[in-house]
């Protein structure tokens, strides 16, 4: 179904918006010197891991370890995004590597 042009303008105009409320809201809440609450710096501190731990469990959830490959293309490219996060601290490189990889392996397993 085409969308049209008005359509389009009116979906880019709500996410720019959003996107440009979720920025700056925080700046009015917590300006330069005030200092920020306790429990905020808690989450801002435990929230990042946990997304990522639930988006791991999200994309192997529907692996089958039942039948061939075994789940093999998914835990080497997971391996391999371990490996190369923990040698060279670069979230770009890692996660680019390993769906790289990944799309190679099931492309060829």
């Amino acid at each position: 179904m085409p969308v049209s042009v008005g359509r389009s303008l009116v979906i880019i105009f709500v996410v720019a918006g959003t996107i440009f409320c979720t920025r700056f809201l925080p700046f009015l809440f917590f300006p330069p010197g005030k200092k920020i609450p306790p429990i905020i710096q808690y989450i801002g501190r435990v929230l990042p891991p946990a997304v990522i731990g639930m988006l791991v469990i999200y994309c192997l959830k529907s692996v089958n370890v039942s039948k061939a490959p075994f789940g093999m293309p998914e835990f080497v490219a997971v391996a391999v995004v371990i490996f190369l996060h923990v040698w060279k601290r670069n979230n770009l490189l890692s996660i680019g590597a390993g769906t790289v990889l990944y799309m190679f392996l099931i492309q060829a397993i």
